[in-house]
């Protein structure tokens, strides 16, 4: 992003306008998007997760509600706090762990390993270390990070193709007519479009769905040592390695700088307080923040803050009624999913490729880090996303080397 948009958006915290002044359809529908693909492209390994520990369906609920609740209220705080896009999400890596870590581990311990993991975040936060860490990663390197992250949704656009063409393609042909007709309203005709299709083609069946808020249910931890070193330490790496480091690297590449500690503590505080009905592990958003930090949430960088708001509201309802709308989003056709995730990030990626290919001095680094973050590669246990973050801050260091 150009150095001017930067400065704007660094007096973003000077500025407190009214909220229904900023809020937009576009911004709206960008949140509730961002919450779609929240929600769609992991629920299914939160299920497992829960089932993998020895979860009752009420637990199960509980999890759900518990995850909702808390990305809500983070989301929605945030974004308000400091007038930016600043979503949070569970941590979709840390749950594929669980599914494997948590057979044979008592629910309650699991539940132990959680409030380990959630303070060591929280004190990785409020420390300031990790702040210290995020201002060694230049932007270009960032950016090369977050299309990498984002390749695989805008190869799946086409992927999807093969098997149904034309959902997806009519999405598409909608995007691109909007982004020159009525631009700020792209995104909101392609959700409105698919949908239509998929009716058409009767691939969304809504019954049996009933409208029953959720329960929590508290479950009281009990500490072990082999299960907070086997599971809350490698909860604790896995989700600050492969969700908060790319979560603020994706919002440094967009050109919003929040001091990233108190971010990042908030998100561990909100893992303390609700790790007990299954809030395992809360983390800054990457791949759906993404759908509120580009011009199509909002044309105008200052007003993107209501994206977040907009997204935490909608997180909050899927927590009260977590099951009753999971089961929606359930319903909902695989291939309108991965069309509309894919086109929603579709300018995202474009301005992370101009920005990390834009200066001739890091794009041995970039594209390092691009190829290597999309590999989808899973090294230690730990993604491609801070593997690739890893190389190409290396490459960048031996570039500089050999010139000095």
């Amino acid at each position: 992003m150009h150095k001017t948009t930067t400065h704007h958006l660094a007096q973003t915290s000077e500025r407190r306008p009214s909220l229904r002044h900023d809020i937009s359809l576009s911004s709206v529908t960008a949140g509730f998007v961002a919450v779609i693909i929240g929600y769609t492209s992991s629920a299914a390994i939160i299920f497992q997760a829960a089932a993998a520990a020895g979860a009752s369906p009420a637990q199960i609920s509980s999890w759900l509600w518990a995850l909702g609740i808390g990305m809500g209220a983070t989301s929605l705080g945030l974004s308000l706090r400091y007038r930016m896009p600043l979503l949070t999400a569970w941590s979709t890596p840390g749950a594929a762990f669980l599914v494997t870590s948590l057979p044979g581990i008592p629910m309650e311990e699991a539940i132990g390993a959680f409030l380990f993991s959630a303070l060591l975040i929280t004190l990785c936060g409020v420390s300031g270390l990790f702040e210290r860490l995020m201002r060694h990663i230049p932007s270009a390197i960032a950016s090369a990070m977050l299309a990498g992250i984002l390749l695989r949704f805008g190869l799946e656009l086409f992927v999807v193709m093969e098997s149904q063409w034309l959902m997806p393609l009519t999405m598409l042909a909608t995007w691109i007519a909007g982004r020159r007709l009525w631009p700020s309203l792209a995104v909101p005709g392609v959700l409105i479009i698919g949908l239509a299709v998929a009716a058409f083609q009767g691939q969304i069946n809504l019954q049996g769905i009933s409208l029953v808020p959720t329960t929590p249910v508290f479950t009281a931890p009990t500490f072990t040592l082999a299960t907070l070193i086997g599971v809350g330490i490698p909860l604790f790496v896995i989700t600050m390695a492969t969700q908060n480091l790319p979560g603020v690297s994706v919002l440094r590449a967009a050109g919003y700088r929040p001091d990233s500690s108190p971010l990042i503590g908030w998100t561990g505080g909100a893992s303390l307080l609700l790790a007990p009905f299954g809030g395992y592990a809360f983390n800054m958003a990457a791949i759906s923040a993404a759908v509120c930090l580009g011009p199509d949430a909002h044309a105008d960088p200052k007003r993107r803050y209501t994206a977040g708001v907009a997204a935490g509201v909608f997180y909050l309802g899927m927590g009260i009624f977590g099951a009753t709308v999971t089961g929606i989003f359930m319903a909902l056709p695989t291939a309108l999913v991965m069309a509309l995730a894919g086109i929603a990030l579709l300018a995202t990626l474009g301005g992370g490729l101009a920005n990390a290919f834009h200066d001739p001095a890091h794009r041995d680094a970039a594209i390092i880090t691009f190829l290597l973050t999309g590999s989808g590669v899973t090294l230690l246990g730990i993604g491609g996303a801070f593997w690739g973050l890893m190389a190409g801050l290396i490459t960048l260091k031996l570039a500089t080397f050999k010139a000095a």
